[in-house]
């Protein structure tokens, strides 16, 4: 039997009076939410939810979100997180092409009416059995005439349960993700899978009784999910859940609780370091209880991370992987040289290759597809074979992106392959030219895009974020970019923003700014 709930019971038995989650002014202990999670399992099962069922699950950061989701698990189902921004139609589409029996919504607030949506997508898809609406206060009504509540699945349930036997190759969740082209596609994740790569903690740090995890990652999404709460959950850890990033909030929680791990996507780490009420928190504090801060789901620029060690006083570490990946597939190792614009070493048990179009592998320090294979790489995409032997060529899973190994064997992201800008025939990389504006004294953020163009069939323009008070000209930026960078390289076109769009986990969203 391997059962990804057993990362919460196994904790809950050696620990029950630690302290589990933190939301606000709420501390759950270990055997409270696997208590909680126990009634959650009673109440599915007394549905007639089977092992092996699909359930889905659309919440925010709230402790509810690890209740239902080891609840879930412990049933024998399949737990299908799905993004809290979905709209009616597309959660519909995510109910019936994941074959879910039943769908948890938080109710939301009136800007993010989270419980509306996900009953309308629920009507919607019209092969879904069973709707469950999380309220705020799990004693009140259901506000939507006809929903049931958790409340209502919980009252009366026990609060023990026997957890489900499953298999090691049993899928446990199913992530939806983009890809890189077409609608969502469905991740399949064994228990395997996100067990170990929940336990790749063990090689990645040093975990020690009083760690507390502050979570604003959403965990609906892999990195959240598998490198803060199973793995928090795994060592027993604290964590404390913030629903939305907010540099206050962040700073805030980060002295009120004593966090010791953080992690974000690298626009978390630029707006800390440009927050200007930064200097109202004890930092010193801060940065003496902060051990590890870990950064991935893009590529963190070299300039901010050496500006956030400096101010925090900690080392950045970076990872790197996908969902297909349960998602940690690289990261920096603690017991070796540090190398910023590093995405580390291949983590224990997986093997990365960077291959040509061929799948030849390339010398090393040239460009490359990157291609995986290892306990982390996922069954497949759900009911979707053709896509997932287009990505299981040769026996390797290819991620679309590209990078190159250096001579100690790191690993360098370069972009994706569907980012990439050919310019009157050369490859032009948004992210080296990204890395090159904001070393730019005026530059605090930068997004790089392809336009078209009649003569060269791509040109390169850059949106750019100045930094507070700069006056920087367009003919500035591109006189010096010029400077820095090959005649081929650098943007003839800019475009000044107060902000970039990013979604719900931080990554700047270039198909809107091609849309633009």
């Amino acid at each position: 039997m391997l059962n990804l709930a057993m990362l919460l019971e196994d904790s809950a038995r050696e620990r029950p009076s630690r302290t589990a989650v933190i939301f606000n002014e709420t501390k759950l202990t270990y055997a409270a939410v696997n208590a909680a999670a126990n009634q959650v399992a009673n109440g599915l099962t007394g549905i007639g939810i089977q092992p092996g069922d699909k359930v889905a699950l659309s919440c925010l950061n709230l402790p509810y979100f690890p209740i239902i989701y080891y609840g879930i698990l412990k049933a024998g189902a399949v737990v299908v997180p799905l993004n809290v921004l979905l709209k009616p139609r597309e959660i519909a589409y995510h109910l019936q092409d994941s074959d879910a029996k039943a769908h948890f919504a938080f109710e939301g607030t009136e800007q993010l009416p989270m419980g509306q949506m996900g009953w309308g997508g629920f009507q919607a898809a019209g092969t879904c059995d069973h709707f469950f609406l999380i309220t705020a206060n799990p004693a009140a009504p259901s506000p939507i005439e006809g929903a049931k509540t958790l409340g209502m699945l919980m009252a009366n349930q026990p609060p023990t349960f026997p957890t489900a036997q499953t298999n090691a190759d049993d899928t446990a969740v199913i992530l939806y993700t983009s890809g890189t082209t077409g609608q969502p596609k469905g991740a399949e994740l064994s228990h395997l899978n996100m067990v170990l790569n929940a336990r790749l903690s063990d090689t990645m740090y040093t975990a020690e009784t009083n760690d507390v995890h502050l979570v604003v990652l959403p965990l609906f999404h892999s990195f959240g999910q598998t490198v803060q709460m199973n793995a928090g959950f795994y060592n027993g850890a604290t964590i404390s859940l913030l629903p939305r990033f907010d540099p206050d909030a962040v700073l805030g929680i980060m002295q009120r609780d004593n966090v010791t791990f953080f992690a974000g996507v690298p626009t978390m780490y630029w707006a800390l370091l440009n927050h200007p009420g930064a200097d109202k928190y004890d930092l010193d504090k801060i940065s003496k209880n902060l051990r590890y801060s870990v950064s991935g789901g893009a590529a963190m620029p070299v300039e901010v991370m050496k500006a956030f060690d400096e101010k925090f006083q900690v080392n950045i570490l970076e990872g790197y992987g996908l969902s297909e990946t349960s998602p940690v597939a690289s990261f920096s190792r603690i017991d070796r040289e540090r190398k910023p614009g590093s995405v580390g070493l291949p983590v224990w048990g997986v093997d990365i290759r960077i291959v040509d179009e061929e799948d030849d592998d390339v010398p090393q320090g040239e460009l490359g597809e990157i291609v995986i294979r290892g306990h982390n790489v996922m069954k497949g995409y759900y009911k979707k074979p053709e896509a997932t032997a287009a990505a299981f060529r040769n026996g390797w899973f290819h991620t679309g992106d590209i990078g190159r190994f250096d001579e100690d064997g790191y690993i360098y992201i370069v972009d994706r392959v569907k980012d990439m800008i050919i310019r009157g025939g050369f490859n032009v990389y948004p992210r080296e030219i990204e890395e090159t504006l904001v070393a730019h004294p005026d530059v605090s953020l930068a997004a790089v895009i392809g336009i078209p163009h009649d003569q060269y069939g791509e040109e390169i323009k850059a949106f750019i974020v100045r930094k507070e008070g700069a006056q920087a000209t367009e003919e500035e930026i591109k006189a010096w970019a010029k400077e820095n960078m090959a005649a081929y390289k650098y943007p003839r076109h800019i475009e000044f923003r107060d902000t970039l769009p990013m979604n719900a986990t931080g990554k700047i969203l270039k198909t809107e700014l091609r849309k633009s």
